[in-house]
């Protein structure tokens, strides 16, 4: 039980860090809260005591539901190479594959990548027995290409990117924008989950493992030539542009940056959005689409201006 306590403390110092203000438990949890916190005693740098102030008890829809098993933890580069989930040291990632892409159309060159990705020896290694690799998924034409982090639980069960409850936000994202996933493209930074010595819990990849996987993700932005980069949550934005402790993430946040000489657009990670549902919040995410839309030249329809605007 004190080791799913320093879990949760360790995502309540993330969300505050990330600029959340508000968390939302049910009456039943926060009371089990309260009452195992008793029991137990400190742990670790303990947050602070649950109080209206940091809480709301509001009951919490069920499509945020999210169970202890979600949090992340500290990346390996911070915490030493770490153990994977059966017990042995997560392998040490080599240099970087070079990358060069056949000749052939975007599909065809698409599926030469795929292949090569999925089964690479490195990425396969670091793997979870039974899980998959993922790729991406939309088509090679797409004019926009949507960028996160890199595979959760669910994805790595289906292999294909964004499918589970941030991912399902994100289409929505997707349709309310005039589009479907099969018009653009999804990828992530990283192909693998970043090994845990549990089946649960995430974390944040370590330079190391992005610099392995960022040739691949490379290859798929030359097949794709998208007019648009949309980067979602501060990790992917770190792995795109490099890691910079002067950057403010809240001042980059729906601005225009480059990649690769691609504009590049930074927003909310759908995940955000799940824990903070603040009209403001959804304000500022849609307005940064509706930027992306008038960068590749959709129309934008006035029912589509005034979404998440107050009455």
């Amino acid at each position: 039980m004190r080791e799913h306590l320093e879990a949760l403390t360790e995502e309540l110092r993330r969300l505050k860090a990330e600029g959340t203000t508000q968390v939302y438990v049910t009456d039943e949890t926060l009371t089990k809260l309260r009452s195992v916190m008793k029991a137990q005693g400190p742990v670790a740098e303990p947050a602070p005591e649950a109080t209206a102030e940091t809480f709301s008890a509001a009951e919490e829809p069920a499509e945020m539901a999210q169970p202890v098993r979600a949090t992340r933890a500290k990346t390996a580069a911070s915490t030493g190479p770490g153990l994977r989930w059966d017990g042995k040291p997560i392998a040490p990632i080599p240099t970087p594959p070079e990358i060069k892409l056949p000749k052939g159309s975007k599909e065809e060159k698409m599926a030469w990548l795929r292949e090569r990705v999925l089964n690479c020896p490195v990425s396969k290694e670091h793997v979870r027995l039974g899980r998959q690799l993922v790729f991406g998924v939309g088509t090679p034409q797409a004019e926009i290409f949507f960028c996160g982090e890199g595979p959760g639980a669910e994805e790595e069960q289906q292999g294909e990117p964004f499918v589970g409850p941030a991912g399902q936000l994100l289409t929505k994202i997707i349709q309310a924008m005039g589009l479907s996933r099969e018009k653009v493209y999804i990828g992530n930074v990283m192909k693998w989950r970043p090994e845990m010595p549990t089946e649960w819990g995430n974390r944040e990849p370590t330079p190391e493992e992005i610099a392995f996987s960022l040739p691949f993700l490379r290859a798929q932005l030359e097949i794709v030539q998208p007019k648009v980069i949309v980067a979602l949550g501060n990790t992917a934005v770190n792995g795109l542009l490099g890691a910079d402790p002067e950057r403010k993430m809240k001042d980059i946040r729906g601005s225009w940056q480059t990649f690769d000489g691609v504009p590049l657009m930074f927003t909310y990670h759908p995940s955000y959005l799940l824990r903070n549902s603040a009209l403001s919040v959804k304000r500022q995410v849609w307005e940064h689409m509706l930027l992306v839309m008038e960068k590749v030249g959709m129309p934008i329809s006035e029912k589509q201006k005034a979404f998440f605007m107050k009455a």
